[in-house]
Parts: structure tokens; sequence; C-alpha cells
């Protein structure tokens, strides 16, 4: 008996968080080429922009981007930060990080930090 396939809608939960997790990396490594040209990292609200890149849709509508610290320090260090929206279907996954040095944690809110 051959059944008829659903034809495939949206993104899995799963995928919203790759899609997260992979724009954070790109943020990354493009706040070390802005190391190089500023001697600071960008750590100001708009930091996505100062960057030049865009948020995508998929990551804008479950997650709200943040970077810390707000000032330079000595040495530069940055983490950023993905936060899902608390009450979206990502809520319960726990916040995602990255660090100047690769590091990159989720807050589970069960296990505490996970490496992701």
């Amino acid at each position: 008996m051959n059944l008829p396939m659903k034809k495939a809608r949206g993104f899995t939960l799963i995928e919203v968080m790759m899609r997260a997790q992979s724009f954070m990396m790109d943020l990354a490594n493009r706040q070390q080429q802005y190391l190089l040209d500023a001697r600071t990292y960008a750590l100001d609200a708009s930091f996505v922009t100062t960057l030049g890149a865009t948020t995508p849709t998929t990551v804008a509508t479950y997650y709200t981007l943040t970077v810390t610290p707000a000032a330079a320090t000595t040495p530069p260090t940055f983490t950023i930060h993905a936060a899902p929206f608390v009450a979206g279907p990502q809520g319960v996954d726990g916040e995602l990080t990255l660090d100047n040095v690769g590091s990159k944690q989720r807050n589970d809110p069960g296990l505490g930090l996970v490496p992701w």
C-alpha cells in the first residue's frame, strides 16, 4: 500500500537551532575580521549591522541576538548570545552562546551549560 507523502513545509525546531548556530559562527568570523581592522570587537547594540550582516528571518523569528560585554575590554573579548523567545517553540531550548575563543554552549533548563 502506497501512502501519499506529505509536502514538507517550513523548518523543524532542530533546523532552526542549527541555522542560529551557523549564523552565530558566521558572526564570530566577522568579529575576528573586525578586530583586525578596528582593533576592537563590534560590541554595540546593532553589532550584526556593524559587522555587515543581516539576521536571517528564520533566526530572527525565534531568537534575539546580543553581544557582551557592552564596552571594550583588555584583552578584547566577546560573547554572542542567541536567546530564544520564551513564548515561542524554541523557548525550552535555552540560550545559545559563542565566545571569542570558540566556546559554544547552550544553557539547557534541565542540565545547565552543555556544549553544542
